[in-house]
């Protein structure tokens, strides 16, 4: 049986600090679904109604361009091991770009790990808990390296090549403000 709860209690927040991964969700008003795992170090609980995480580079740029749109966002945990338990946090989210005023102080919460894009934060205003009783039980290994070091190879200038070859706009042509509205590169 699935609950509901206004914030994040105590027993949902050490959940979430023993999970080495989780899932967001977004959508445009028009457009596709983007759903992508997400690892490493990058999840902060920051109160009982406010997550952030730290978003490293990847192929595409998907969830800065729905958020420009449309704020609604969805993290899912889930137990692959112990317990059965899945845990969603709907909510409201905004993008901080490395551009934006309030950068520093965001990414003061977190280590800069290499490739670091964005930060996100998620004002939470449902917690939905649900058995879980479905999900495979999987055994953790280790974070996959492969990526944090792909991004130390590029450097910060290969990167910025990188974000404007790749990261500007979303799968359905959507600005990812990476560069800032005045700094877009149309291509």
């Amino acid at each position: 049986m699935s609950k509901q709860f206004d914030a994040l209690g105590q027993e949902h927040m050490e959940f979430i600090w023993q999970q080495p991964m989780f899932f967001v969700a977004t959508a445009a008003p028009e457009g596709r679904v983007n759903l992508s795992p997400k690892g490493l170090d990058s999840l902060r609980v920051l109160d009982a109604n406010t997550v952030a995480w730290l978003n490293v580079t990847g192929s595409g740029n998907e969830t800065a361009a729905h958020l420009l749109e449309n704020p609604r966002m969805t993290l899912m945990f889930c137990a692959f091991e112990g317990k059965p338990l899945i845990l969603r946090l709907y909510g409201q989210a905004q993008v901080v770009h490395p551009h934006d005023c309030a950068w520093n102080e965001w990414a003061a919460r977190f280590e800069q790990l290499p490739g670091t894009r964005q930060i996100f934060i998620l004002k939470v205003d449902l917690v939905q808990t649900s058995c879980g009783m479905a999900v495979p039980l999987f055994s953790y290994q280790g974070q996959r390296t492969q990526l944090t070091q792909w991004a130390e190879k590029q450097g910060e200038a290969g990167m910025r090549r990188y974000w404007q070859d790749k990261n500007q706009r979303s799968l359905d042509g959507k600005p990812t403000g990476i560069f800032g509205p005045d700094l877009f590169d149309p291509v």
